[in-house]
């Protein structure tokens, strides 16, 4: 009876040390996810990203092999959860344009650590590790087949092109209106980022009608 109390005790202390593990591993790429976000790939030391996890950088080599291997993971995890948003999108059209709104908006604008991925890094990942490219492609694509899915929901794959236009204007709309310092213009972008976005929302509902 001992000896197999001694092996529960130890399987428990193992599962925890497991669990343990991985949630401390969830915790350095959520952080990082942030930190990247805010202050980009290169400008983000990995003494920085574990402080920001509140672990000392002896720590960081327990759970990736590289910062290469870190990019990889948050670029995975942060698109993922974001094509888990947009899976979660009212059915429709309707779906379709509050989550342009959501995304041209001056708050998503202006918190660029809470907000996508790709618009706050893109320019990096073009340079990142083949992994993190690999990671890009496979969040873009479920994002893409969640729009194209609202777009035409009796026929996606027709709405597939319309997904990657819109999917592409509204990363690029974001990014320049971060970049320009005059607010009043950086709104301006914003706003009519919303207007082209929605003409051509406007243009498959005839397209569809025809």
């Amino acid at each position: 009876m001992q000896t197999g109390g001694r092996a529960e005790q130890g399987e428990r202390v193992a599962r925890y040390g497991k669990e343990h593990k991985e949630a401390t591993r969830q915790r350095i790429v959520e952080a990082a996810g942030r930190r990247f976000k805010q202050d980009g790939i290169d400008g983000s030391g990995i003494s920085t990203l574990m402080a920001d996890a509140g672990l000392t950088n002896g720590a960081f080599y327990a759970h990736f092999a590289s910062k290469d291997d870190l990019v990889a993971s948050v670029v995975a995890h942060e698109l993922q959860s974001q094509a888990a948003n947009a899976a979660q999108l009212p059915g429709g059209r309707a779906g379709i344009e509050a989550f342009l709104r959501a995304y041209l908006s001056p708050e998503h604008r202006d918190n660029a650590a809470e907000g996508c991925p790709a618009a706050a890094l893109l320019d990096e990942l073009g340079r990142c590790s083949r992994p993190a490219k690999q990671a890009v492609a496979d969040g873009a694509d479920t994002i893409l087949g969640a729009i194209a899915e609202r777009l035409d929901p009796d026929d996606p794959s027709s709405a597939r092109g319309a997904a990657v236009g819109l999917y592409a204007l509204l990363i690029g709309t974001l990014q320049i209106s971060r970049a320009v310092p005059d607010r009043r213009l950086a709104d301006e972008i914003l706003g009519q980022g919303v207007e082209s976005a929605l003409v051509l929302l406007g243009s498959m509902k005839e397209a569809a009608r025809d």
